[in-house]
């Protein structure tokens, strides 16, 4: 063979052989990494941009698609532990033409953490109307989706800051006394009594215990290889003393019942969305709202838990479009008669 393409097929070899390599090593050694490229590739795909914005001193970090136009932007407010690129699987199934906007929640990846800030229910909506006030996306009023702990503080925001949003969307939303203890209710008082309460279920610190966590949130059982949970595990241990805090705030008297507390201050078309086989908050939430919200629709969906975003991810998509259009047309019939 002649040297020249000995040597070209050595080069193109090699040139091959390096990214593949990097790789493996990634996945056996660095798999944090991956997952933090998965996310960074997935934003790229979708054509979402991240930004950041400054309020005094206090810097929030989001990520954007669209811009405003005749439809009302949509804000997501994301849930414990979580951050903006949970909603990616969602933003999957939207129009490009939609203005989104999906904020890390105060002390979640590229927002703010302060020892001094207030991370109760109550401060947190206040936080979020500050972001807010910063992006100017209250100039003409949004659409405010959240989910779990996000769901509480969308909950409150339209109870505290109603001029701000023109209808809300709650899924499996925090906040609300249960008519039923859950698993989660159940692990959690059992750690009480064993005075181990320092071992949340919702904040794992080894792959079996991020694979009970996924377990405990999801109905659908996914098969995760052992490097990736050893990926998402790394990725959450250096924020987990900050999860325990913010954990404890959430979960005190003060916040504990945020939601129930201002859910009949709520005057927006509201549209709740619940998995039924929701084993972190009960689903029968669902029907507390609808009893105090007096425009609430309410969707429980089969076969799924408590992460909705990420079980069925085209469906909410749809729901959350289908709710839209629903109040578009009812607007419409309004100015015509």
């Amino acid at each position: 063979m002649d040297p020249d393409v000995l040597n070209m097929f050595v080069i193109a070899g090699g040139t091959l052989a390096i990214p593949i390599l990097a790789f493996v090593a990634s996945f056996l050694l660095w798999p944090s990494a991956l997952i933090r490229i998965y996310y960074w590739y997935w934003r790229r795909a979708l054509g979402m941009q991240v930004r950041y914005a400054n309020y005094d001193d206090y810097q929030f970090c989001y990520s954007y698609r669209g811009r405003p136009g005749y439809r009302p932007s949509i804000l997501m407010l994301h849930g414990f532990s979580a951050h903006k690129d949970m909603w990616l699987s969602i933003v999957k199934f939207l129009p490009k033409n939609l203005h989104l906007v999906c904020v890390d929640m105060p002390g979640h990846e590229g927002t703010t953490r302060s020892a001094l800030d207030d991370y109760s229910i109550s401060g947190q909506a206040k936080r979020i109307h500050q972001f807010v006030e910063c992006i100017r996306l209250n100039r003409r009023p949004f659409h405010l989706v959240g989910t779990s702990m996000g769901g509480n503080v969308a909950g409150v925001y339209a109870a505290q800051y109603p001029e701000d949003i023109c209808s809300l969307t709650l899924i499996c939303p925090a906040g609300l006394p249960s008519a039923n203890d859950t698993k989660f209710i159940k692990q959690l008082r059992e750690l009480q009594e064993s005075e181990r309460i320092d071992r949340i279920p919702l904040i794992p610190s080894t792959p079996e215990e991020m694979a009970d966590m996924l377990k405990l949130c999801s109905y659908v059982r996914f098969k995760v290889p052992q490097q990736i949970l050893q990926g998402l595990v790394d990725v959450r241990i250096p924020h987990n003393d900050f999860y325990r805090k913010l954990f404890l705030e959430i979960v005190d008297e003060k916040s504990r019942h945020s939601l129930h507390e201002n859910m009949s201050k709520i005057k927006v078309p509201t549209q709740v969305i619940w998995g039924k086989q929701d084993q972190v908050l009960d689903v029968s939430g669902a029907s507390v709202l609808a009893s105090a919200i007096p425009d609430c629709h309410v969707y429980i969906l089969e076969n799924c838990g408590h992460s909705v975003v990420v079980e069925r991810p085209r469906k909410t998509a749809n729901l959350i479009l289908e709710f839209l259009a629903l109040l578009h047309s009812m607007d419409n019939k309004k100015k015509q008669a």
